[in-house]
């Protein structure tokens, strides 16, 4: 399948693997590359530029194929070394970078510098624009059904996919509830050139995570995910265990007295608890509704292609299928309809 996405970032399929903390290593990112997507590692998940052009270099020998690394620039009063992230990225020979959180816009003379093409994670159409205005090459757009930060307006995909479509001059891809080849060919139709995936890329083989998180995610519905820091304008969707219902119940006490300092047990050094150790109990972690459409936990070859066979046969049995059946009715026949 060929599409603006797949030319620009020179992969075979237009499917990206998200960048998400304590999931985002070598292991996924070349495994998803290998299949024919766009594997991503997570910059900030290694605790050092140093750290992070060892992983360059480990995925390098894992594949040969192109892949990316995500940089996530948090409102924080001690920031990361940005750049000196941005100088191994570039030193590793990335050519995609997938950036999240604040604007990437003071670092992209620096991105730009090193021929990297920029992709950046938006939940609106006015971030989306701002990101075409500052040079990114691409968005990748987040319904309100993503897991992680879906933003504060709440809109899902079936709407912010054909608004973004209207609006935005360069491509973009849909991210937020993507699963399969259902959400491939639904993004499609709806002006994405492709899909960006995280929570399904956690139920795969090669993901390096802890058993305890694929058979939650294969276990979960669509409905057992939660919403949390909703109150400090920071909202996060999550997979609900103990520790979240507790974080909820310390939000229900505070109200608008809630700070961040009052929830720090439940959202500070969650994931290496809950990636690392299985501790599914610990606290918030990302998650997307999507767990509901999770069933199994294939290598993330099987996964690839079993969407774009699912996707293929979509596209020209069922949806070529409606048309071809309307040729052959009468006009009256085809007008009630």
């Amino acid at each position: 399948m060929k599409t603006a996405i797949t030319e620009m970032f020179g992969i075979e399929h237009p499917i990206i693997q998200g960048g998400m903390h304590y999931v985002g290593f070598a292991e996924l990112a070349a495994a998803v590359s290998n299949a024919g997507g766009l594997g991503i590692i997570t910059g900030l998940t290694q605790r050092t530029p140093e750290l992070l052009a060892k992983e360059i270099a480990r995925c390098h020998d894992m594949t040969d194929k192109p892949f990316g690394v995500n940089l996530t620039f948090l409102p924080t009063f001690s920031a990361p070394p940005y750049p000196e992230y941005i100088a191994a990225i570039r030193e590793g020979g990335i050519k995609v970078v997938e950036t999240a959180g604040r604007s990437p816009e003071q670092y992209m003379p620096a991105l730009k510098a090193g021929g990297i093409k920029v992709i950046h994670k938006c939940t609106s159409v006015r971030h989306s624009l701002k990101a075409e205005q500052i040079g990114c090459d691409a968005v990748s757009v987040d319904g309100f059904e993503c897991g992680g930060h879906p933003g504060e307006d709440d809109m899902p995909n079936m709407i912010l996919l054909p608004r973004a479509a209207e609006e935005l001059k360069i491509p973009f891809v849909a991210s937020g509830g993507m699963a399969d080849a259902r959400s491939l060919v639904a993004s499609l139709a709806m002006g994405a050139a492709g899909m960006n995936m995280g929570t399904r890329f956690i139920a795969t083989k090669e993901a390096p995570v802890h058993q305890n998180v694929k058979d939650a995610l294969v276990k979960a519905s669509e409905l057992d995910t939660r919403l949390v820091m909703r109150g400090l304008r920071n909202t996060e969707r999550v997979l609900n265990n103990k520790g979240v219902e507790h974080l909820l119940e310390i939000e229900r006490e505070k109200g608008r007295q809630l700070k961040i300092e009052d929830i720090h047990d439940q959202v500070a050094g969650v994931y290496p608890k809950v990636m690392i150790d299985g501790e599914m109990d610990a606290g918030a972690w990302s998650c997307g509704m999507v767990a509901g459409l999770i069933r199994d936990i294939p290598t993330v070859k099987e996964l690839i292609d079993r969407i774009m066979a699912d996707a293929e046969r979509i596209i020209r049995q069922r949806l070529t299928g409606f048309l071809d059946g309307a040729e052959q009715r009468p006009a009256a026949a085809r007008a009630i309809a």
